[in-house]
């Protein structure tokens, strides 16, 4: 799997208009948390749908996207943070610790 980098308001909104799943990764490159929960989260990607699309947020170059999917989403910034998007809306919001790529494949297997 790959990443996607999420660079624009824009892909957002492509996110929120999207049939299917997407997951938005927020990282922060200054933060050994967030560099650890997204090795974690690489680690374990293999668990989750091929037809998912990645998308990568380094936050703190475009913190404005940051702030836009917060809003877009309804959901609290956090970082690191997954969001699990299905349909154009977020079902699952996960934090530091808590991020993990099986609860994600977990997540949409239930629906299938």
């Amino acid at each position: 799997m790959r990443w996607q980098d999420l660079t624009s308001t824009q892909q957002v909104d492509e996110i929120k208009q999207t049939q299917g799943y997407s997951v938005i990764f927020k990282h922060s490159t200054r933060c050994s948390v967030s560099s650890m929960a997204k090795r974690s989260f690489e680690f374990g990607w293999e668990s989750i749908p091929s037809h998912t699309k990645l998308y990568f947020l380094d936050l703190i170059a475009h913190r404005d996207v940051s702030n836009y999917i917060a809003e877009t989403f309804h959901v609290h910034h956090e970082s690191p943070q997954a969001l699990l998007i299905k349909n154009g809306e977020c079902i699952l919001d996960s934090s530091h610790s808590d991020i993990s790529a099986e609860e994600i494949a977990a997540e949409i297997e239930k629906s299938l």
